[in-house]
């Protein structure tokens, strides 16, 4: 038997990656004045992610409900990076746009 922590590893993994390369971004956005809309989402975006790991290790029954909300932030930074042709914005949109997907299979299926 898988415990909480464990059946939720491959997603918890997308998460922090998609944290990791959010606060990534932002840091190399921060002080360009063009770029202040992308760094605040980003930072945005890296919070609820961190948030929705910590609650896939806890293996909390609101999981489902967090991840809908979480998509929707992911998908947001991800198009917003998208309007930029750095490589930090790149990354953080792929890794942005593999968390929506990774959030969407959790919440049509509603594990919890």
């Amino acid at each position: 038997m898988l415990l909480v922590h464990e059946e939720y590893q491959s997603s918890f993994d997308v998460a922090m990656y998609c944290a990791v390369e959010c606060e990534h971004c932002a840091e190399a956005c921060i002080g360009h004045a063009e770029m202040a809309q992308c760094a605040r989402t980003c930072l945005d975006c890296a919070e609820i992610c961190r948030t929705v790991a910590i609650y896939m290790v806890r293996g909390s029954r609101f999981i489902p409900h967090l991840v809908r909300a979480c998509a929707e932030i992911c998908e947001a930074c991800a198009k917003e990076c998208e309007k930029h042709d750095a490589e930090h914005c790149k990354k953080c949109a792929k890794a942005c746009r593999q968390a929506v997907e990774e959030y969407r299979k959790i919440a049509a299926v509603g594990v919890a």
